[in-house]
């Protein structure tokens, strides 16, 4: 194989992931950016927290049946093990997910209506559409990543983002806008990405032995806390704030706009995130823990260089881009945008050491880092006084605390190794 070869054979992957992650992420922008400049600024603050929410439970929840059924398909196929158990299973599991996931929204809407989406139960309908719909796609790309198809994984997450925005622009450019329409629309556009997913799911996969199924359930619950307990570090803050400044509905869809701004580093490191993990993992089977410190250092040089550069561009530009790009009608001061970029930062270091974390089999340490991490973030988003500068610090702090118990675990890890 040729040099070119390989390098081709190593980034043709993460190139289509990060084409199909762009995709999603500028039409999630886009739909933002629409809904500020089409609706009032009540009905923006409420479709906020709607896309807010709806990146909290998918990739919050689902992401563990995601990396779960992608882990038990990989691993079936490398053995000759048939995959129709892990199929099967994995639908289950999804399924039972969903349940829990529907029966905690339904106890908590009251409280979601009244206070996040502004009395709006056609947003509380969209939030259960969302959850279905993302159970279903998050699915169909833990099968397409076990398999290595990585074309139909991408295209999962174009048409999701396509189908997302486009009907919302039709229905902006037909002069006929509302909160529950878009809301709706925005839900509904992952089943299309299932859709798009699902050609390249044919095709007959190796038939053999199941792979028992203790190896998806345990694996799952743990994931499941850990990815939660993210989503909610680095997405509750612009909900509480939408909660509590309910007469203030202008400066809610701004914070919530500045937030979602300064989250573009986290959407697009994901294919960073899934090459590590491997590389990580073989070199900790087979006892290589040098090279395990050296991509460690190698990483979280550039996730710095890259997340600094962030954080001075979200405090110079920051409140123009809210302002200009999303519609806003209010200025927040730079400085909340630079602390949130900040926070963005902090973040990526998370995601850099997670996948450290499960390599060396520290599952329950990283999980336990996001629920420090959580359970400060939101004690500090209860404070009183400005709603706006409990969320800042309530953000950073969160962060530093998820990150920190991630070295100490780490570092304790390697240094027995020695």
């Amino acid at each position: 194989m040729t040099a070119t070869a390989r390098v081709h054979r190593r980034l043709g992957p993460a190139a289509l992931m990060g084409a199909g992650l762009a995709v999603v992420g500028v039409a999630g922008y886009a739909f933002l950016a629409l809904s500020g400049h089409t609706l009032g600024t009540g009905d923006a603050a409420a479709v906020a927290s709607l896309y807010l929410l709806v990146n909290i439970i998918g990739p919050g929840v689902f992401t563990a049946l995601e990396q779960e059924t992608s882990r038990a398909v990989s691993a079936g196929l490398a053995v000759g093990a048939s995959v129709a158990p892990v199929r099967r299973r994995a639908l289950l599991a999804g399924a039972g997910l969903l349940a829990v996931v529907v029966l905690v929204l339904l106890a908590a809407s009251p409280v979601l209506v009244a206070k996040a989406f502004g009395g709006r139960w056609a947003l509380f309908g969209a939030l259960v559409l969302g959850s279905a719909t993302a159970a279903a796609v998050y699915l169909v790309r833990g099968l397409l990543g076990g398999r290595r198809r990585f074309g139909g994984y991408a295209a999962t997450l174009a048409v999701e983002g396509f189908a997302r925005l486009l009907p919302c622009v039709v229905l902006a450019l037909a002069g006929t806008p509302g909160a529950g329409a878009f809301g709706l629309l925005f839900a509904a556009g992952s089943a299309f990405g299932v859709l798009a997913g699902l050609p390249a799911l044919r095709g007959n996969p190796a038939d053999g032995d199941p792979v028992p199924a203790p190896a998806m359930v345990r694996p799952i619950a743990v994931l499941v806390g850990s990815t939660v307990l993210s989503q909610l570090v680095a997405n509750l803050a612009p909900v509480v704030v939408s909660g509590r400044l309910t007469t203030d509905t202008a400066t809610a869809a701004a914070f919530a706009s500045a937030f979602v701004l300064v989250r573009v580093p986290l959407l697009m490191f994901a294919p960073v995130q899934a090459m590590l993990l491997p590389t990580l993992t073989s070199a900790a089977t087979r006892g290589d823990l040098g090279t395990v410190r050296r991509a460690l250092r190698l990483i979280l040089t550039a996730v710095a260089v890259v997340g600094l550069l962030g954080t001075l561009l979200s405090f110079v530009l920051g409140p123009w881009a809210v302002r200009v790009l999303f519609g806003a009608h209010v200025t927040l001061p730079s400085s909340v945008l630079g602390v949130l970029g900040l926070g963005t930062c902090v973040l990526l270091v998370a995601q850099v050491l997670q996948p450290a974390l499960v390599a060396l089999g520290l599952h329950r340490a990283a999980t336990l880092s996001w629920l420090l991490g959580s359970a400060v973030l939101t004690g500090l988003l209860f404070l009183p006084g400005d709603p706006l500068d409990a969320a800042v610090l309530a953000q950073i702090a969160g962060s530093v605390l998820v990150v920190g118990g991630m070295v100490w675990a780490l570092a304790g890890a390697l240094r027995k190794s020695k």
